[in-house]
């Protein structure tokens, strides 16, 4: 399953019941370098009820003689693309393990684009900024970074005044089959230019979001111009219960739609739903190579940045 794992370790393959542990050594590593865990145990709950994710080929889990947790490492598809995102998580204390789990979701990343057709897989792993160990693990590896993923974050001290509706659109939640189909269509066209894009069916789209205890399909928003569906916003609950604060997952405009504000509208409904829900804030991520505009608009609400995360590649 793994090689040049140190004597007195035990490589297994991860269960669900082991979510509590993993989670465990994932904050642990989280507080060392920025300061604080930044994974909930839900988090770590999902990945093993995600279709994109099978357990039983795709994550390693490490632990010595007393079954301490000492690692955990895993490749995660991205719909049929060639693009995997991995990762590895050691305990400060066994950095050797590092190097030797590194190596095999790399090549367990070669394994499933080349099972969906690829002749080359698209390795991604996302790095915080401050994390310089991993920074130089990724460096021998032959990965380079490839774009940086901004965390921003409002405020909400009070009730947000709801922003008035542009001429000629409605806005519809996701608590129907058409709005969600509507917003996953949205949404695929809005981000097929994006870093990291992979494009989704619905179903899979569907069940990948269903499977997330952070989903609640009432936060998504689907706006329509003139009855044309133009724009969407999915928010969840990635961020409430260790912060109080709402997440937006996603926040697309059709490419013929761009330019008449709808984005920021969307964005203020959300500040406005957040904060009537008693949330403390609201928080999003923006690819900062995506160009100005959307970090601008960001940024012009008065959001502000708390967090870098490096997404570092390999094409293999």
């Amino acid at each position: 399953m793994t090689t040049n794992i140190p004597a007195g370790y035990v490589t297994r393959r991860p269960r669900a019941d082991d979510a509590p542990r993993i989670h465990e050594l994932i904050s642990l590593c989280d507080v060392q370098v920025i300061g604080k865990a930044d994974m909930t145990l839900d988090d770590v709950a999902d990945q093993f009820g995600d279709p994109s994710f099978d357990p039983k080929t795709d994550g390693w889990l490490v632990h010595d003689a007393t079954g301490r947790v000492a690692a955990w490492a895993w490749a995660w598809r991205k719909g049929t693309s060639g693009n995997v995102d991995v990762d590895v998580v050691a305990h400060p204390a066994v950095p050797e393990l590092t190097g030797p789990l590194w190596d095999t979701v790399t090549g367990r990343a070669r394994e499933i684009a080349a099972g969906l057709g690829h002749e080359r897989a698209v390795v991604d792993i996302a790095l915080y900024r401050e994390d310089g160990g991993k920074r130089a693990v990724a460096a021998a590896r032959g990965f380079t970074a490839a774009t940086t993923f901004i965390r921003l974050r409002a405020d909400h001290t009070g009730s947000i005044r709801h922003p008035a509706l542009p001429a000629g659109v409605t806005v519809h939640d996701g608590l129907t089959d058409e709005v969600r189909r509507q917003g996953h269509a949205v949404e695929q066209a809005g981000f097929a230019e994006h870093f990291g894009f992979a494009p989704k069916g619905y179903d899979e789209w569907y069940d990948e979001l269903a499977s997330s205890a952070s989903t609640d399909w009432s936060q998504l928003a689907v706006a329509r111009l003139d009855g044309e569906p133009a724009a969407m916003l999915l928010g969840t609950d990635a961020f409430l219960g260790d912060e109080n604060c709402g997440y937006v997952r996603r926040l697309a405009v059709l490419p013929a739609f761009r330019g008449r504000g709808l984005g920021r509208f969307m964005l203020r409904g959300a500040f406005t739903r957040d904060a009537g829900r008693g949330r403390a804030g609201t928080y999003l991520h923006v690819d900062a190579n995506n160009g100005t505009p959307a970090l601008d608009l960001y940024l012009s609400v008065g959001m502000r940045q708390v967090l870098a995360i490096d997404v570092w590649r390999r094409t293999i």
